[in-house]
């Protein structure tokens, strides 16, 4: 079933937001304060409309409540982005998603009602970050402050190993969720799966763990 989304702020965040849900075959309302965004988006959205989302009457002109998530991608204006997400919440809307500039924005957008916070900048520092400092560790994606998953190239230490040989879940508190393997992907993998030369390990575990698991066994 097609989805409906609304992504209020269309900067490098909200714009690539914007694009990749409508390539997905998404209903998608882009809303800006710059018209130079909007008629830039308004070829690639649904909808792109010029709006000041500060205000109540606007949203509520715009049908906001109708939507089924509501990104919330508002650049450098952190009292726009507050302002917004608590009108957000008091309208009704289902599902709220809120771009924050740091921490304590975060932690304001959370209490205000935020269903979700995501911090871009922080989170792809340090994706990139962490593919720098290990040459086996492809991508990184952070769950919470203190987990994340991670997709790990198998080396010659891993290769050749059974699941069970490896046993990463008594020695380092991980698990293997998932094991890609050329186009096929194998989704929680037994015990005596054998790991192969080629394969990508994605792996969950609290960050201290996989830390030690990195410098242990990757390096």
């Amino acid at each position: 079933m097609k989805k409906s989304f609304a992504v209020i702020g269309l900067g490098r965040f909200g714009g690539s937001i914007c694009r990749t849900l409508t390539e997905e075959g998404m209903e998608v309302l882009g809303i800006d304060v710059n018209e130079e965004r909007v008629n830039e988006y308004s070829m690639i959205a649904s909808h792109a409309v010029v709006g000041d989302t500060t205000d109540e009457n606007v949203l509520k002109s715009l049908g906001i409540r109708n939507f089924d998530h509501v990104i919330v991608a508002i650049g450098d204006d952190i009292q726009a982005s507050i302002l917004t997400t608590l009108i957000l919440k008091e309208l009704g809307v289902a599902r709220i998603t809120a771009k924050a500039q740091n921490d304590y924005h975060g932690k304001v957008l959370k209490k205000i009602g935020a269903d979700q916070v995501v911090h871009p900048e922080r989170d792809m520092g340090r994706r990139i970050a962490n593919n720098m400092a290990s040459n086996s560790v492809l991508d990184y994606l952070e769950l919470s402050a203190e987990h994340s998953i991670v997709e790990i190239a198998a080396n010659k230490k891993l290769s050749g190993n059974t699941i069970m040989d490896l046993d990463i879940r008594k020695k380092y508190g991980l698990n293997i969720v998932a094991i890609k393997r050329g186009e096929e992907i194998i989704v929680s993998p037994q015990a005596k799966e054998t790991i192969q030369s080629n394969d990508v390990l994605i792996v969950i575990g609290n960050d201290q763990d996989i830390d030690r698991f990195e410098k242990k066994v990757l390096e």
